[in-house]
């Protein structure tokens, strides 16, 4: 198909805004899937996706629609499709999906409103210089203020009101004309069918049978079956034994040519063979210079992965590097713990992306898991002004080893209602806020812009949110820098021994606060044994909480009945004995669940 009939496009909203059921309805308004295939949710082919009813994976499909219209001439145009994930943390899913595009549906409720996710997506994409076209959704809603949020949109993203289109991707309503908007206001791709291969990866998964599948768009050249390509990132050589589309059914093809978006199997089946975002190119006749690929992704929160009963740590590796390929946002390394043996140092974009993919791990794999509770990444500046980073906190070395700690910073964009301001201003002084600026999107609409060390909001502060505002605060963060703070490292001993994976850093002004609140929790997550179990909290050698578990006990004088009491005495003492002897060697266990409790779940 011509160049000029090609639209790549891809779909940006907040998270429940109705990106998925929008695509839904641009598939069978198309008749890209048969009615009695058709299915809620249809490019979310992940188990996962649909239980929890949010976008994971940027998914695509190519579709084709006869255009009838005369703004642009009329016939039959090759739309492709990249739906994307809403939640802020998996914004490296649409930065990538934006670099294979040129243009993007701004989705909003038209209830909701705009929210944080819309701005920060919307802002990609004038940042990648694609084309926008504003689409106000869910106008047969009650509640539904379709030319409110028209002139929201306008006043906020300079977006005219006049232009955004009003649809419902529930019943259709609205779609055939948002389909003509595609084709009429969406630049068609620039490339060349004649000039060497140029095409990007900017997604690639594992087929049991077939290698790795690479999903790509050509920028420049065709590249057709057979033929013999190179991945210039690492300068292998493969044959592309296959190439085609998503219809959205995997659709082979002869071959494909500038402007299109599809896949390519060259038989591959060493993962690290392919990065996400490098360049393919003909190994006889190459491109001059590999396109730019993508910034690496800034993980902000690390965890530690251990193999758990049943599973070895090469078992782990391995579901780690398959999973790896399908989401290069997380990365892993080798680590060990005395208390759990040899694991993996994983990071995130955040604490969804986190459970995600512990989730993953756990379902497509088949390995089980102890995870230990996540931290944020910390910055220390020695004696010599050399600043190194630490990503956990049995890292930390003695106080007298560096001058200062640094914690990361994030600026945050949050969407309240009006009446809600003085309660998110409660909230961001606890977690030790600094207001920076705070803007109107209407008269009951407000963005508040903070600053806050991220360690203080990762775990539980969207929560607070939303119960804050009845469910209708929304936010949107961005890592900015470090910033050196009064931080310490609070350690938790069990049975007088340090357990690495349970120590946290925190504000020295909350550790005493901190070290009573997890060590009570603690004390009810691991069962009472045979001896009695000090649990405490110590900043350094100070010890500044402490609870006890106490011993399981045999009534070792049930069968004492009369007699002097200083044979019951006597039986008691050679209890306590044996006790004090069993404590010296004895192991406490330490479930699962006591992990997860270094987790602050606010300030009960």
């Amino acid at each position: 198909m011509d160049i000029s009939r090609i639209r790549n496009f891809s779909i940006i909203a907040h998270i429940d805004h109705g990106k998925s059921t929008l695509a839904d309805r641009l598939l069978e308004t198309c008749g890209a899937v048969e009615k009695r295939d058709m299915r809620a949710q249809y490019l979310d082919d992940m188990e996962l996706e649909r239980e929890m009813g949010i976008t994971i994976k940027a998914n695509r499909a190519t579709l084709r629609h006869e255009y009838k219209g005369t703004r642009v001439p009329a016939g039959e145009y090759m739309l492709n499709l990249i739906d994307t994930p809403g939640h802020v943390d998996f914004h490296y899913e649409v930065s990538r999906a934006l670099a294979a595009c040129e243009g993007v549906l701004l989705l909003v409720d038209a209830s909701q409103g705009i929210e944080a996710q819309t701005l920060a997506n919307a802002y990609k994409a004038v940042e990648a210089g694609l084309a926008i076209i504003p689409v106000i959704n869910k106008i047969d809603l009650p509640a539904a203020r379709p030319h409110d949020i028209a002139e929201e949109l306008e006043n906020t993203l300079s977006l005219p009101a006049e232009e955004a289109i009003f649809v419902s991707a529930k019943s259709g309503m609205g779609v055939p004309e948002l389909l003509d908007a595609i084709v009429e206001r969406l630049p068609p791709p620039k490339g060349d069918s004649t000039k060497p291969l140029k095409a990007l990866i900017y997604d690639a998964k594992v087929d049991p049978h077939r290698g790795v599948i690479c999903h790509i768009r050509v920028f420049d050249g065709l590249i057709a079956r057979n033929d013999k390509v190179q991945l210039m990132g690492v300068g292998r050589e493969y044959h592309a034994t296959d190439v085609g589309k998503f219809f959205p059914k995997i659709t082979s093809l002869e071959n494909l040519t500038a402007g299109d978006v599809g896949y390519m199997f060259a038989g591959i089946k060493t993962i690290h063979d392919v990065n996400i975002g490098d360049t393919v190119t003909h190994a006889s006749n190459p491109c001059d210079a590999a396109l730019p690929g993508y910034h690496p992704p800034q993980q902000m929160v690390f965890c530690d992965f251990f193999p758990g009963p049943g599973t070895t740590s090469i078992q782990l590796r391995e579901a780690l590097e398959k999973l790896w390929l399908n989401d290069s946002s997380f990365g892993f390394e080798p680590t060990s713990s005395a208390a759990l043996g040899t694991g993996f140092r994983c990071g995130f974009l955040g604490l969804l992306h986190m459970k995600i993919i512990q989730e993953r791990l756990e379902r497509e794999s088949a390995v089980d898991l102890v995870q230990t509770a996540p931290t944020v990444p910390y910055e220390l500046l020695l004696p010599n002004n050399k600043v190194i980073k630490i990503e956990s906190p049995a890292d930390m070395p003695s106080p007298d080893k560096f001058l200062e700690i640094r914690e990361p910073m994030i600026r945050a964009e949050i969407v309240v209602p009006a009446r809600s301001i003085g309660a998110l201003m409660q909230l961001a002084d606890e977690r030790r806020g600094t207001h920076k600026k705070t803007d109107y999107l209407s008269t009951d609409r407000v963005v508040l812009t903070y600053e806050f060390p991220m360690g203080e909001v990762i775990y539980d502060f969207y929560d607070r949110l939303k119960s804050l505002t009845s469910g209708y605060g929304t936010m949107n963060y961005e890592l900015t820098n470090y910033k050196a703070g009064d931080l310490v490292k609070l350690d938790i001993l069990v049975n007088a021994t340090p357990v690495d994976a349970l120590s946290v850093i925190v504000h020295r002004d909350k550790a005493e606060i901190r070290g009573r609140r997890l060590i009570t929790r603690l004390r009810k997550e691991i069962s009472r044994h045979q001896f009695e179990i000090p649990l405490q909290a110590a900043v350094g050698s100070k010890v500044i909480a402490r609870e006890t578990i106490k011993a399981v006990r045999k009534d070792v004088t049930a069968k004492c009945y009369g007699g002097d009491v200083s044979r019951k005495r006597k039986l008691l003492e050679k209890q306590k004995e044996g006790k004090k002897r069993m404590k010296q060697v004895g192991n406490v266990t330490i479930p699962q669940e006591a992990f997860m409790s270094v987790l602050d779940p606010g300030d009960e």
